[in-house]
């Protein structure tokens, strides 16, 4: 009888049949940066499983997986220009995953998606990989770029740094 009355009442509410799927799987955290001839998806999922990623031309951008406890995770992006499905790489990482999208013509995009409505909450600007169209020749391709890039730098220093002053203390003491 509960179930039933579930149902009459997300009819008489003009509920999409589709929101009951919906519900059943999550979003996970997408960060994204672009240059003129790709788009970068990060997908923060920390040990994710069957992992599917499908691209199609006109730019439709559709992700799913599983999380570690089976969690099913899924989003669909309309991207705001044509995409090369050929050109779309995806890196699986100990805690996210990598996605570099051939863009269909080389130049800027003015945002991610084509609808100018504010987007999901789950999909953010990734401020590590960013690149202003000036700054794009100094850059390398993020797509080989790993999880542990970083490793060894905790607070952004390193030890060459720290010899560039060892010779005015030597002369300090001298």
């Amino acid at each position: 009888m509960g179930f039933g009355s579930l149902e009459n009442t997300a009819n008489a509410n003009n509920a999409p049949v589709t929101s009951l799927t919906q519900q059943m799987s999550r979003h996970p955290e997408v960060l994204w940066a672009q240059r003129s001839d790709k788009v970068y998806l990060t997908v923060a999922l920390p040990d994710a499983k069957n992992v599917s990623v499908k691209c199609e031309p006109q730019g439709l951008f559709s992700f799913s997986a599983s999380g570690v406890q089976d969690d099913s995770y899924s989003f669909s992006l309309e991207l705001y220009g044509s995409i090369e499905p050929e050109g779309c790489k995806t890196k699986s990482g100990l805690r996210n995953i990598l996605c570099s999208v051939q863009k269909g013509e080389k130049g800027w995009w003015k945002r991610l998606l084509k609808s100018e409505e504010k987007p999901a909450p789950y999909l953010k600007v990734d401020w590590n990989r960013w690149c202003d169209e000036d700054d794009e020749e100094s850059t390398s391709d993020l797509v080989s770029d790993d999880d542990d890039r970083f490793a060894g730098q905790d607070d952004g220093s390193s030890d060459d740094e720290g010899m560039l002053y060892l010779p005015d203390l030597e002369k300090a003491r001298g």
